[in-house]
């Protein structure tokens, strides 16, 4: 079995100069960062007093299975003969805090709109989801049921 490793790095960037001598007192904010890449600024979600302008560890997760699902999509899509001219997805997440403070995803929603050249193209551009959603490597690795409203569109021929 073939096996990928990847490595990111963390680096916390909130100390304000109390450390986390207490709660309130120190950011959140934080860079990640992978090789040559551009750093990604994070921090957390506001409503544990992170910074709004950055990506959060959440919205990081929810961007990862979007991504996902459409890098197998195209993949399939390609395979099949489908030609995708357009691709967008509002992917929506939901999680819950439990008792102890902690939390977890409990479902993801992916809402690809896609467009497809031809009408002749769509019913098997909306099948591919499924198949998609299989093959990710992504969802296969969460403890939540990633669900799928996917549209298709038929791009407006030119006459």
């Amino acid at each position: 079995m073939k096996t990928h490793q990847y490595t990111t790095v963390i680096n916390w960037t909130g100390n304000l100069g109390l450390g986390t001598s207490n709660y309130k007192v120190y950011s959140r904010n934080h860079t990640i960062t992978s090789g040559d890449k551009p750093v990604i600024d994070s921090s957390s979600d506001p409503a544990f007093l992170g910074d709004r302008t950055r990506y959060n560890p959440e919205e990081l997760l929810l961007a990862s299975l979007s991504s996902c699902h459409m890098l197998w999509y195209l993949h399939l899509c390609a395979e099949a003969g489908v030609v995708v001219t357009n691709y967008t997805d509002a992917a929506q997440g939901v999680m819950e805090e439990t008792a102890n403070g902690g939390g977890r995803f409990t479902s993801a929603t992916l809402n690809p709109v896609v467009t497809v050249q031809d009408s002749s193209m769509a019913d098997k551009a909306n099948q591919l989801h499924q198949k998609a959603n299989e093959l990710c490597f992504i969802a296969n690795s969460v403890a939540f049921k990633v669900h799928h409203k996917a549209t298709c569109l038929v791009a407006e021929s030119e006459d």
